[in-house]
C-alpha cells in the first residue's frame, strides 16, 4: 500500500492479483446516468495508467471507492471518495445523476448515498464523469471539456505531479493531504500537509489539534526554503521534478511535475512523516527518495527562540550571537524549548545604533509573523528594518544566482531557525545591539581558562568576591530604597503641583502584600509589557497592579510623565490611575479593578460571548467612542492612544467599558494634525496603514483602530490571526464583501441568536467600514462617528473597499499586508517603546 517505508511484497502480490482477478475493465474512461459503475468493474484512463473502481485494503472487508495506478505491481491507492463511509455491501454502484450532475455512491436497500459530490442546481445537458490520464476524476457536459467538478480539489493523503496544494479561495477550500488512519483504514488520520497561509505561506505538517509537527519555507523562488535538498539523497530531485507556487486572489497554491517518464507521489502518512516516491521500473517497487521530518532539528521549533538547530553539531541547539539561554539549568540539560534571549537590549536609537549578525546558510525562521515586500533590495531592506523598533531580523525573499530580491522582515522573536543542507541556502540578518555581533551565529563557544594556582588560593579568592559582592548589592538596596522614596516623592510633588492629589504612592512591601508575593493564582494575565495581578489593599479595595518589564526600556522620566499623563485623563470610559510603586528597577502602576476583566474575554469565547446580548454590546460601542472623543477633543491634552484592542477595553461590573494601557499614548500639540515616528508600535490587525508602513499616525489612526474593534463586537471573530472564511483572508475584506453584496447579517455573531437591533447593527458595519477606509482623508473623526452610530435615518452611501483588502500576485512588487502581517494573538508588536 506504501503507507510504510517498508513494503510486504508478499502481502501486496496477493493482493495485487485477488484484486486484478475480481476487477472488469470497462475499457472506458467515462461514466454517463445510463451506465453506473458497478462492483467488480473499472473506468480507465485513456492512457491506461490510472484505474477507478472498487477496492478492498488488506487485512479488512471493509471496500471502497478509489483511484490507483493501473499498470504497477504493487498496488498504490491514490484518492479515496468514501474514506469515512466504507461499503459493507458488494452490491454497490457509483453512479451519475443526470439532473444535478452529481455523482452518487449507494448501496442496495439504503436509498442514501455512502458519499456523493457536490450538486449543481442547474442542471447541464448530459453530465459525465471522466477518468483523465493525470488519475483526476472530473465531472463535465459531454459536449465540452470544461469541468464542473474535480478530485483533485479534494485530496486524501496523496498529491500527484500536476496537482495543487493549497487554498482555492473562490470556491472556498482547502487541499491538504491527511493521511490514512492505518494502511487497512483510509479514513482521516491523526496527520495532514498543507499550506499554512498566516503571514508569509509555509509548508506545514500539522496533527488533529492543529499542532505544527514540521514546517518548510517560505518559498524562495526555486521551493520551499530546506525542504527539497540535493544533498539527502543521491538522486537530483531538480532533474526529475519542476515544482511551483503560485499566490492570487482565486488561490495560493504549490505544485509539482514530474519530468519524462518519471512517476513520483507525494503521501502524508500515519506517522507524521511526508514522504516523495519513485517508481523504480527494474526493482518494480517504489524507491523512497525524500521524507520530512528527517533529522531532529526538523521538529517545530527545536530549539525554541533566538537559536539554531544543528543536527550535526553538539550540541545541535545554539544561541545566537549576542542572545543566552533564557533558562541556562535547562539548556544545560538539552531541553531547549524555553530557547534564548539578548543579552543586551536593542538600542533602537534614531541615529540606527544597533547592528545585524549575518548568519549564514540557512533555512529561514517561521514566517507566522513576518511582512515581506518585493520591491525591496537588501540595502533598503536593512534600512526598513531599523526603522522599525519591532524589527529583529530581515532576509532576502528570493534567491536569484549569487544574490537574491525581495525583503522579509520579522516582526518578534525568531524561531525554527536551522542550519540548511540545501545546495540554496539563504543568509539571515539578526538585529543585535552594537558591539555585540562579533560571532559567527553558531553560538558563542566559551572558553574556559584553567588557571594553575593553588586550589586554596582560588577558594579564598572566591570567598573574598562573595563578601565583596554581598555588601556591595546590600549597599545598592539600601541606595535604592531611598532613590524609589525619593522618586515617588517627585511623582507625588509633580502630581499635588498639577492638581493631581489622589495619585497614592504605594511601598513594595504593600504590593507583594496585596499580590501575596505576585502569586499565580492573583495572575491576570500578561501583556507585552508585562504581567498584571488582582491585589486587595489592607482597607479591602481590590486594585489591579501592572508589573512592567524591567525590558521595556522606559526610564524614571518617561515613567513619571506616563503617570502624570494618565492622571490628567479623567473619564467614566477610560480606567482610573489608583498610584504607583518603584523598588530599585520595578516599576508598577496600581489601577481600580475591573471584576469582568477584558472585552476580549468575551467576544472571543463561545461560552461568554452570549452572555453579551446586543443592548450591551451597543452601549460598550457608544462608551468606548465617547472615550476617543474625550481623549482626542475634550481633555486638558489631546491623546493619541496608538493601541486600541479589545484586550485593552476594561469592563466594569455592571459592563461599562474603560479604555486602558496608554503606555503607547502620543501627546499632541493644539495644531498638531499628524505626527511620524520611526517606532512603530501597537498590535498588527489594529494598526492602520499609513502607520504600519510610514510611521504615521494621527487621531485618524485611532479611529482605524475603532472601526476594526467595531467589526469584532459585532462579529464575535478575532482580527488578529483571522483564520480565512470562504474567500476572505481578512476581517475587513468580508465584512465589506457581505455588506456590498446585502448579505450583512451573515456577519453578525451567532451567539446573538438573530436578537437585535437591525438598524443599530446596520449603522455599526456601515461606520465601521468608514473607519477602515484605506486614506485618513476618507476616514470619520469620532464626533461625527458618534453622530452617525446614533442617527436613526442615516442614509448609507456606497462604501469604497477598506484598507488591507486587495490581494495581489506574489510576483507583483509588494504582498498584501492581509496575508503578511496577521498574528495569531493581539500581543503588541513592540518591546522596545513603553512598557
Amino acid at each position: 500500500m506504501m503507507r510504510e517505508p517498508i513494503v510486504e511484497n508478499l502481502v501486496n502480490f496477493l493482493f495485487f492479483t485477488f484484486f486484478f482477478y475480481f476487477s472488469i475493465s470497462f475499457a472506458t474512461d467515462i461514466l454517463t446516468p445510463s451506465h453506473p459503475l458497478s462492483y467488480g468493474e473499472t473506468l480507465v484512463s485513456a492512457n491506461g495508467t490510472f484505474a477507478l473502481g472498487f477496492f478492498t485494503p488488506p487485512n479488512t472487508t471493509n471496500s471502497y471507492i478509489g483511484v490507483w495506478y493501473r499498470n504497477l505491481s504493487v498496488q498504490t491507492v491514490v484518492w479515496v471518495a468514501n474514506r469515512r463511509n466504507p461499503i459493507h455491501n458488494i452490491n454497490a454502484t457509483l453512479s451519475i445523476i443526470a439532473d444535478d450532475a452529481s455523482l452518487h455512491l449507494i448501496t442496495s436497500g439504503n436509498s442514501t448515498p455512502l458519499w456523493s459530490s457536490p450538486p449543481f442546481p442547474n442542471s447541464i445537458p448530459n453530465p459525465v464523469a471522466q477518468l483523465l490520464d493525470t488519475g483526476n476524476l472530473i465531472i463535465r457536459a459531454s459536449n465540452s471539456s470544461s469541468y464542473l467538478w474535480q478530485s483533485f480539489d479534494y485530496p486524501t493523503d496523496t498529491l500527484l505531479s500536476g496537482m495543487k496544494l493549497g487554498p482555492e479561495l473562490k470556491i472556498g477550500i482547502d487541499r491538504n493531504l491527511t493521511s490514512w488512519l492505518s494502511n487497512s483504514d483510509p479514513s482521516p488520520g491523526k496527520y495532514s500537509l498543507g499550506i499554512d497561509t498566516i503571514g508569509i505561506p509555509q509548508l506545514v505538517i500539522r496533527d488533529l489539534s492543529g499542532r505544527w509537527i514540521w514546517r518548510g519555507g517560505p518559498w524562495n523562488g526555486y521551493a520551499f526554503t530546506g525542504v527539497f535538498s540535493k544533498k539527502l539523497f543521491s538522486i537530483d530531485l531538480y532533474r526529475d521534478f519542476s515544482q511551483g507556487f503560485n499566490s492570487t486572489p482565486e488561490e495560493i497554491f504549490y505544485y509539482y511535475k514530474t519530468i519524462g517518464d518519471t512517476i513520483s507521489t507525494l503521501i502524508m502518512d500515519q506517522k507524521g512523516i511526508a514522504r516523495i516516491y519513485q517508481w523504480k521500473a527494474s526493482s518494480q517497487n517504489w524507491n523512497l527518495i525524500w521524507f520530512a521530518p528527517s533529522d531532529p532539528c526538523d521538529f517545530f521549533p527545536a530549539c525554541g527562540t533566538n537559536a539554531i538547530c544543528d543536527s550535526s553539531s553538539s550540541p545541535m541547539c545554539q544561541c545566537l550571537g549576542g542572545f543566552n539561554p533564557k533558562n541556562p539549568v535547562s539548556w544545560s540539560e538539552g531541553n531547549w524549548s524555553d530557547g534564548c534571549v539578548r543579552g543586551a537590549a536593542l538600542g533602537c536609537s534614531e541615529n540606527g545604533t544597533d547592528e545585524f549578525l549575518v548568519v549564514r546558510g540557512m533555512t529561514l525562521p517561521d514566517t507566522t509573523e513576518a511582512m515581506a515586500n518585493m520591491s525591496l533590495g537588501l540595502g533598503e531592506c536593512k534600512t526598513r528594518c531599523l526603522m522599525n523598533c519591532s524589527c529583529t531580523a530581515y532576509a532576502s525573499v528570493y534567491l536569484n544566482g549569487g544574490g537574491g530580491f525581495g525583503c522579509i522582515i520579522w516582526m518578534k522573536e525568531i524561531k525554527d531557525l536551522r542550519s540548511s543542507a540545501d545546495d540554496r541556502q539563504q543568509d539571515l540578518f539578526v538585529r543585535v545591539a552594537a558591539p555585540a555581533n562579533g560571532s559567527n551565529g553558531r553560538g558563542k563557544k566559551k572558553t574556559w581558562i584553567f588557571v594553575t594556582m593553588p586550589v586554596a588560593s582560588v577558594l579564598l579568592l572566591l570567598i573574598f568576591l562573595i563578601l565583596v559582592i554581598r555588601r556591595w548589592k546590600r549597599r545598592k538596596e539600601e541606595e535604592q530604597s531611598v532613590s524609589s522614596v525619593n522618586w515617588g516623592h517627585e511623582i507625588m510633588h509633580e502630581a499635588n503641583k498639577e492638581g493631581n492629589s489622589e495619585i497614592s504612592f504605594f511601598k513594595f512591601a504593600q504590593v507583594v502584600s496585596a499580590t501575596n508575593n505576585f502569586s499565580d493564582i492573583n495572575k491576570l494575565g500578561e501583556g507585552g509589557f508585562g504581567p498584571v495581578y488582582k491585589g486587595k489593599l489592607p482597607e479591602g479595595q481590590d486594585v489591579a497592579i501592572k508589573r512592567l518589564s524591567t525590558r521595556s526600556g522606559q526610564g524614571f522620566e518617561e515613567f513619571k510623565n506616563e503617570i502624570l499623563l494618565i492622571a490628567k485623563l479623567q473619564h467614566r470610559n477610560l480606567v482610573r490611575l489608583l498610584g504607583c510603586c518603584i523598588h530599585g528597577e520595578e516599576k508598577m502602576l496600581i489601577y481600580e479593578f475591573m471584576p469582568n476583566k477584558s472585552l476580549d474575554v468575551f467576544l472571543f469565547n463561545v461560552e461568554q460571548g452570549v452572555k453579551l446580548d446586543w443592548t450591551k454590546r451597543f452601549q460598550i460601542i457608544e462608551g468606548i467612542a465617547q472615550g476617543l472623543i474625550y481623549l482626542h477633543k475634550h481633555s486638558r491634552l489631546r491623546v493619541i492612544h496608538r493601541d486600541l484592542k479589545a484586550s485593552n477595553i476594561l469592563l466594569d461590573a455592571d459592563m461599562n467599558p474603560k479604555i486602558s494601557d496608554f503606555g503607547l499614548a502620543r501627546i499632541f500639540d493644539a495644531n498638531e494634525s499628524q505626527a511620524k515616528t520611526r517606532r512603530i508600535v501597537g498590535t498588527y490587525g489594529y494598526m492602520s496603514p499609513e502607520y504600519a508602513y510610514e510611521g504615521l499616525f494621527s487621531v485618524k489612526s485611532d479611529a482605524f483602530s475603532f472601526g476594526v474593534l467595531l467589526l469584532e463586537i459585532v462579529s464575535g471573530k478575532r482580527s488578529a490571526g483571522f483564520r480565512q472564511i470562504g474567500s476572505w483572508y481578512n476581517l475587513l475584506a468580508y465584512a465589506w464583501d457581505l455588506w456590498k453584496e446585502g448579505t450583512w447579517m451573515d456577519f453578525v455573531d451567532p451567539a446573538l441568536d438573530n436578537k437585535f437591533r437591525h438598524d443599530e447593527v446596520a449603522r455599526c458595519i456601515y461606520v465601521a467600514l468608514l473607519c477602515v477606509q484605506e486614506s485618513p482623508d476618507d476616514r470619520p473623526n469620532m464626533t461625527d462617528t458618534v453622530t452617525m452610530l446614533s442617527n436613526v435615518s442615516l442614509h448609507f452611501n456606497p462604501v469604497k473597499q477598506p484598507a488591507f483588502f486587495t490581494k495581489k500576485n506574489a510576483s507583483e512588487s509588494e504582498w498584501p499586508l492581509n496575508l503578511i502581517v496577521n498574528a495569531s494573538n493581539d500581543l503588541s508588536v513592540s518591546t522596545i517603546t513603553g512598557r
